[in-house]
């Protein structure tokens, strides 16, 4: 079906009125269809609330978001915003997410702004919508609109007359600007915000009946396995494809570099991928995981950055008397690690290609993939579906470029399904941080002078994309650059410091190809400057919280780091703990405090830990933390994102390493990149700290910052051992007490 409907005609078939934001032109399209339904017509203007909201003749209300939900809960908590702002039943929401067909580019899914920003947009949108809806309302019924009320959709006059927002729209538009200061619910009178209202995917998620994008599947389709290089750039010399001739309906794509197999069937494709005769030459190159902290301090920065610079740290570090300390952290690269392999489907047909993908920015996917096929993006469509999770840029939009381009070069569906050792040793990764730290004590302990010092990646902002390994390898050409997110952020402490400075060392390129992994870099930088602070607090022989109190003078953070204190039942000591050596399992504690990129959200977090001194395994058996949540538009949601945000902080301090040597990445298996399992997940104890009446702050990324350090501070209290490179693995920690290192 290649008709194309002009939205007004949707409208009238189906009864739907689009309201809301656009941060770019979104075109007047038609009705969500299949591969070839229809494409975009015309934009609509970025200030127009018919943009984004439907409301069917019947009162059902649309939501079409240009965000996605990755499964941080989005689909129940925009219902929720837009029921509390139009005055409709939760249940009568229906939400698309995330087809560039139909919703408006808001941007890539991430950084916690889900709810903080398009959150917001919406709305401001739906607000406008009901003010509008009540003027036609006030009209229809003849009564002055502060005469009405609205409830569940209908509004009512004093008098008993009553008109359904359905039934005043009738398939027209609103043909008005969003009003962003169309008066708000007032907090005291919210019906669905701030409740646990039930996520609607999860009865289908949880029965098995939910479509994910690896079951996705179109008639004809055609399953593919992409064969990589045995190096990273290396080049294609040779084929045979005489070695996959007995395997059926199997057929070799190459596109220079690219290379591909093709089936009838899936296990046809994983045979051939398995069979096919292939010979590479150069490539590699890289340093090693070993090697890649040297390589780091001993390249040439592209550019250097004082993050900040307050006062004169350097003199502070030269005074008489003072008492200097340094310490260097290594954080290492981590992969996604995904526990579903990214997948993506695509389907081009004349002239015009679809694409069904997990990518976070459905929006930047269509972009990529109309350039490095050559075609305007009005002929690309890129669909939204869940895939596993993975919190930054994993292989989906790896995956949905490779299926674009066989689906080009075949003339028909293809299926690219990514394998175990694809997913963690292809994904683009977290890059590696090295921080060094230095500080001067005076008489009395406390902090006189505080410098930062770190290696990180550079980072270009507003790039289409990180450039897709296979696109690379086809000869495509991609914008080049990093883009790894605010990776400096947290790079220097919280606290009230009179001579501080924080310089970043700008590098041009990584050893792998990076990714804005979950709160990029901030777990690195916190890990640094919290493990540091212990440092300082153990020696100035004080204890850990009263040192951070001490130099901490923002009320609402000394609030917070109470009570998490008082959740811990903190008995005030120094650190390591006493009486410890002689034990074979030794316990430790910590507390920490970070404020997530200096002005988010403000944690305290304390860790219980057990250390097995024989086998070197470190335990987390208990975490608590006080959080800053302002305005929770769903608890159960918002405490959802704390608690999985905090477990994969343990897993990425304990487990979570990729190595690599000088060829490629060696750790492709969960045996060689393992991750927390059930058994070894710690007890939860979550204070979350928020009123109707704040701002929104967000979720999905902030609680995780503070996890590694508390675990490395904890390991100190009860082992006497600074870890300064992550993760905390048995041999590494083994290494360390046997060898009574202050530094592995």
């Amino acid at each position: 079906m290649n008709q194309m409907l002009e939205r007004r005609q949707f409208l009238q078939a189906g009864g739907a009125l689009v309201v809301g934001f656009v941060l770019a032109p979104l075109s007047d399209a038609s009705a969500q269809q299949t591969a070839q339904g229809a494409f975009p017509l015309r934009g609509l203007a970025e200030d127009s609330v018919d943009s984004f909201l439907a409301i069917g003749r019947d009162g059902t209300v649309t939501l079409y978001s240009g965000r996605v939900d990755l499964g941080t809960g989005l689909r129940a908590s925009y219902r929720q915003i837009v029921a509390e702002e139009l005055d409709v039943a939760y249940e009568r929401i229906v939400m698309i997410d995330g087809d560039t067909a139909l919703t408006p580019d808001q941007g890539g899914t991430g950084g916690s702004t889900a709810i903080v920003g398009a959150g917001v947009q919406v709305r401001q949108a739906a607000a406008t919508a009901r003010q509008a809806l009540l003027k036609m309302a006030a009209q229809r019924l003849s009564v002055p609109v502060e005469q009405l009320s609205v409830a569940e959709g209908v509004v009512r006059a004093s008098s008993g007359r009553s008109v359904a927002y359905g039934d005043l729209l009738a398939g027209n538009r609103f043909d008005i600007k969003t009003d962003t200061a169309a008066p708000l619910k007032n907090p005291g009178q919210y019906k669905y915000v701030g409740k646990p209202l039930r996520r609607p995917d999860l009865p289908d998620k949880m029965t098995g009946r939910h479509t994910f994008v690896h079951d996705f599947k179109l008639p004809n389709m055609l399953h593919a396995r992409i064969v990589r290089p045995s190096a990273i750039g290396a080049t294609l010399a040779e084929v045979d494809e005489t070695s996959i001739a007995d395997i059926p309906g199997a057929r070799v794509v190459r596109v220079q570099n690219f290379l591909a197999v093709v089936a009838e069937n899936e296990w046809n494709a994983v045979r051939a991928a398995r069979a096919l005769r292939v010979r590479w030459t150069g490539g590699g190159n890289l340093p090693g995981s070993d090697g890649v902290y040297a390589q780091m301090r001993g390249t040439t920065p592209e550019r250097n950055e004082d993050l900040l610079k307050r006062g004169d740290s350097a003199s502070g570090l030269r005074a008489a008397g003072a008492r200097r300390l340094n310490a260097t952290y290594e954080w290492p690269a981590q992969s996604h690690a995904s526990m579903g392999p990214s997948c993506a489907v695509a389907d081009m047909r004349d002239g015009r290609i679809t694409v069904w993908s997990a990518s976070q920015g459905t929006h930047r996917s269509r972009q990529v993939i109309a350039r490095a096929l050559g075609l305007p993006e009005n002929q690309v469509r890129v669909v939204y579906l869940d895939g596993a999770g993975c919190y930054g840029m994993n292989g989906h939009d790896d995956a949905a470029a490779e299926a674009a381009l066989l689906s080009r070069t075949l003339n028909r569906p293809v299926r690219v399904q990514w394998s175990r050792e694809e997913e963690t040793g292809w994904d683009p990764k977290g890059p590696p941080q090295l921080l060094d730290l230095r500080a001067a004590l005076d008489s009395s302990g406390n902090i006189a002078a505080w410098e930062t010092e770190a290696w990180l990646p550079m980072n270009t902002p507003n790039l289409f994309s990180r450039p897709l390994v296979s696109l690379v390898a086809a000869g495509i050409p991609q914008p080049e650059g990093q883009a790894v997110a605010q990776i400096q952020g947290n790079a220097y402490p919280p606290y009230d410091l009179a001579n501080i400075t924080a310089t970043v060392h700008w590098l041009k390129t990584t050893p792998l190809r990076p990714s804005n992994l979950r709160a990029p870099g901030k777990l690195g930088n916190c890990y640094a400057v919290e493990c540091f602070m212990d440092e300082l607090a153990a020696a100035a022989g004080r204890d850990p919280l009263e040192y951070r109190l001490h130099h901490l003078k923002d009320e609402r953070g000394v609030a917070i780091l109470k009570r998490a204190a008082e959740m811990m039942n903190w008995q005030a000591r120094p650190s390591p703990r006493p009486g410890n050596a002689n034990d074979r399992i030794s316990r430790g504690r910590s507390i920490v405090y970070v404020q997530y990129k200096h002005v988010d959200n403000r944690m305290g977090l304390g860790v219980d830990v057990e250390v097995n001194r024989d086998t070197g395994k470190v335990r987390v058996t208990r975490i608590i933390c006080a959080y800053e949540a302002g305005l929770m538009i769903n608890p159960d949601i918002v405490r959802s994102q704390v608690e999985g945000n905090i477990l994969q902080g343990v897993s990425r301090t304990l487990l979570e390493e990729t190595t690599f040597d000088q060829s490629r990445v060696t750790s492709t298996d969960w045996q060689s990149y393992p991750i927390l399992t059930f058994p070894d997940a710690p007890a939860l104890e979550i204070d979350l700290m928020g009123s109707p009446y704040d701002k929104p702050m967000g979720a999905g990324e902030a609680a995780g910052a503070p996890v590694p350090a508390a675990i490395g501070n904890a390991v100190f209290d009860a082992v006497g051992i600074r870890m300064r490179r992550v993760p905390l693995t048995p041999a590494r920690v083994r290494a360390a007490l046997a060898g009574g290192q202050a530094s592995l």
